[in-house]
């Protein structure tokens, strides 16, 4: 047994792989509006999270469950949909007066074209200001949903459209 050793125990977050301290201290150094991007088995979750030093304040959650609301008949989990909810949650955050944030996917892999950063263009072109790299977003065919079939492309116009209303 070694002698003069303590062993320090890590934070109950850390230890089940939820979040990563580090990085959010750097996200949170910003000062800026969290876009909190959560991915399910079944949905994708947004959220606008201000930190409080007493824990943080949710401003505005959207789940991919809110575009039964509109019409969307497919799944909760696709690209279209993530652009979906990422469109919604963009302009509820403009319309309570949050015009900036800064990207916040967690444990989740960056990788081009995914359904994370489908919610990020959604984000964008809802009229948030966010800093992002134009080649990270999916194709416009992708987005659309042209690349599944046409009809997920005809509602995904219809959808777009009531939610400029």
């Amino acid at each position: 047994m070694a002698k003069n050793k303590i062993y320090r125990v890590k934070m109950r977050r850390r230890r089940n792989g939820k979040t990563n301290y580090r990085i959010r201290l750097s996200l949170l150094k910003s000062g800026k509006i969290r876009a909190v991007v959560r991915r399910t088995n079944k949905r994708l979750i947004v959220q606008f999270v201000e930190y409080k030093e007493d824990g943080d304040k949710i401003l505005v959650a959207v789940s991919s469950d809110a575009l039964k609301k509109y019409g969307w008949d497919f799944s909760y989990k696709n690209i279209p949909a993530a652009y979906l909810v990422g469109y919604l949650a963009g302009k509820m955050a403009v319309k309570r007066g949050f015009k900036e944030a800064i990207l916040d996917i967690g444990y989740h892999y960056a990788h081009h074209g995914s359904r994370i950063f489908a919610v990020l263009k959604g984000l964008v072109d809802a009229g948030v200001d966010i800093p992002y790299n134009e080649n990270v977003f999916p194709t416009v065919d992708r987005l659309t949903g042209q690349h599944i079939n046409n009809n997920i492309e005809k509602l995904f116009t219809e959808i777009k459209s009531k939610m400029e209303v």
